[in-house]
């Protein structure tokens, strides 16, 4: 490589070691190109980002998807722009339980283990329970406050507690993610709210849904409970089709203005399971219209 350089002395040594350097640089194969996806835009600046290449550094705002999956067979039945990123709003809270779940399932906590919520926890925004900060919550307890309300207070007390904070809980999210085969999914907080590199995709969110239900299928009846009281008070279901649909028995809603209006849910009619992923609705009402039509459509 070097053949008919002879390079002697301290200036030789410079030479050779910045020649070895620009080699190393050019024979290392980039983040995007080992992944096969698209490199990561320089257009987003966000200190939270994890090092994560392989997912997108962000994506559309209000962008629409919709993905059909039979449930027992993993069969796409119908896709639109299934494998755009997309953000996850309040979907995300499917792998905050799922981690919760796990700890449990780990024998790290238990059901009734309480959850001590911090100042930081009981200032997030709405959707919350009004948790105060020096309180406890059991496991249980915010398992179903997480399924029922979507409550952020409760996401970020959850992430506190089994990670020590949201940040390194996020970190936990990103790898399990991985680990579940979403390939196009980054975490940066618990709960959804705002954050441009917090990106999925309606198949990573598919596939996150079903990994859920049948990793902890002990926990169903949260995802289909039309209310949940706590301390006096009686918060209902953010699934409007909760018994209002024929089979619908689950799974989880999501919004912010990002996003536009998410929904994914799980069906069962005459022995056929259907999990359908909407995201970006343009409201709430168009958002379960849609699902509803899917549901009708290939159940």
């Amino acid at each position: 490589m070097f053949q008919g350089v002879k390079l002697t002395g301290k200036v030789g040594a410079v030479l050779l070691a910045l020649l070895l350097a620009a080699c190393q640089t050019a024979q290392a194969p980039s983040p995007s190109a080992s992944s096969g996806t698209p490199a990561a835009s320089t257009a987003v600046q966000t200190a939270s980002l994890p090092a994560v290449g392989y997912a997108p550094a962000t994506a559309q705002e209000r962008g629409f998807s919709a993905l059909v999956l039979d449930a027992s067979t993993g069969e796409q039945l119908y896709a639109v722009d299934a494998d755009a990123a997309r953000f996850p709003a309040s979907l995300t809270k499917m792998m905050t339980l799922y981690l919760l779940f796990e700890a449990v399932a780990e024998g790290r906590y238990s059901l009734s283990s309480p959850l001590t919520v911090s100042e930081n926890a009981a200032s997030q925004p709405p959707a919350k329970i009004g948790l105060k900060a020096g309180t406890t919550i059991t496991v249980q307890q915010a398992a179903r406050a997480l399924s029922v309300r979507s409550a952020n207070d409760v996401g970020v007390a959850v992430a506190e507690n089994l990670a020590g904070s949201e940040a390194a809980f996020a970190r936990q999210m990103t790898q399990q993610a991985r680990a579940l085969g979403l390939s196009r999914t980054r975490f940066v907080n618990a709960t959804g709210l705002p954050d441009p590199g917090q990106v999925t995709t309606a198949r990573d969110m598919a596939k996150l849904g079903l990994a859920l239900k049948r990793r902890f299928p002990q926990y169903a009846s949260y995802y289909r409970a039309k209310s949940f009281t706590y301390n006096g008070r009686t918060f209902k279901a953010t699934n409007n089709l909760l018994g209002k649909v024929s089979g619908v028995n689950g799974l989880k809603t999501g919004y912010i203005r990002m996003s536009g209006y998410n929904l994914v849910a799980t069906a069962q009619r005459g022995g056929k399971q259907l999990i359908v992923v909407v995201m970006g609705g343009k409201s709430e009402s168009a958002r379960d219209k849609e699902v509803t039509r899917l549901i009708e459509t290939y159940s």
